[in-house]
């Protein structure tokens, strides 16, 4: 018979709360329920802490990074005392205008098991990361843990196929990708292409099955499971430029052939799903995609682009 290693997993989607104060409660909330019914490992979402802040430029937002420590204490308490394995991201204040988008995972006992600074920054529309983080400095290492080793990015990180590939060289046996996207929506005073475009129907719908569609790739060409967490409600442009952001949900889990084991709609809720992590070694034997890997032919990934 198989060996077969069970992961008990939460992913907990949920809303801001208008406050980091009322945010955090939630969010203890749900860490408890899914500590109680068994969970292991709880997984949150990008930013978890606050509003999603970067959909403009302004540098009073910079003052949340100010309590990194004291956030890494408090979560290493909540870990602590649920008996789970951690994924939090938080603001990181390394220096004085020097700021991360920071993944820090604790133990099950609180300690920090590793962190994870994001690498691909984006800046874009109502997502101006640039203007706040700097690009991770720590590489591609997956994080050692009493329940397996994981291999964690952070949100624009999803759309890289050699972040992913990386980390499951280096071992990871489970993708974890905490997250911050959704649909911008115009003001009632404009109507540009760029907002008319975006908010189709149909478009919407491209966007958000692009976005599932590329991580369940990483699973299958890596033969391993993929975790995503997202956030969900509307959040309004605080500079008035744009309307906001309405989040979609849909936290996901795919197992290592990409078949869907959970998946989450546009409500708060924690997503629950039992990984097996010996899944994918059983995988890889029918599928050797990295035995067959041309690595003497790959130097042109270190170019921006090869063309002229």
């Amino acid at each position: 018979m198989r060996d077969v290693r069970v992961l008990k997993t939460a992913l907990v989607q949920q809303r801001f709360y208008g406050s980091k104060e009322a945010t955090n409660a939630k969010t203890v909330e749900s860490i408890a329920e899914a500590a109680k019914k068994g969970a292991a490992l709880v997984v949150l979402q990008e930013l978890h802490q606050t509003e999603y802040f970067c959909q403009c430029e302004d540098t009073r937002f910079f003052d949340y990074a100010a309590e990194f420590e004291k956030d890494i204490e408090y979560w290493s308490r909540v870990a602590a005392e649920h008996r789970v394995v951690l994924v939090t991201s938080l603001f990181e204040e390394r220096a004085p205008g020097l700021y991360h988008n920071t993944a820090v995972v604790f133990e099950s006992d609180g300690s920090v098991a590793g962190r994870y600074r994001k690498m691909h920054i984006p800046d874009d529309p109502g997502f101006y990361e640039k203007f706040y983080f700097t690009p991770g400095d720590l590489g591609f290492e997956p994080v050692d843990t009493s329940v397996g080793r994981l291999g964690v990015l952070v949100c624009w990180d999803q759309w890289y196929p050699e972040a992913a590939r990386i980390m499951t060289l280096k071992g990871a046996e489970v993708l974890i990708y905490p997250t911050a996207i959704g649909w911008l929506e115009c003001p009632a005073d404009r109507r540009d292409e760029l907002c008319e475009k975006e908010n189709t129907p149909e478009e919407r719908q491209k966007m958000l099955e692009a976005w599932i569609a590329v991580q369940r790739g990483h699973a299958v060409a890596n033969g391993v499971p993929v975790l995503t967490v997202n956030r969900v409600g509307f959040e309004k442009d605080p500079s008035g430029q744009l309307g906001g952001i309405r989040f979609w949900g849909h936290s996901f889990a795919f197992s290592p052939q990409g078949e869907m084991l959970a998946v989450a709609e546009e409500e708060e809720t924690i997503l629950r799903v039992d990984l097996d992590l010996k899944a994918g070694a059983e995988v890889r034997k029918i599928w050797p995609f990295l035995r067959d890997r041309r690595i003497d032919a790959y130097e042109d990934l270190r170019q921006r682009y090869c063309g002229r």
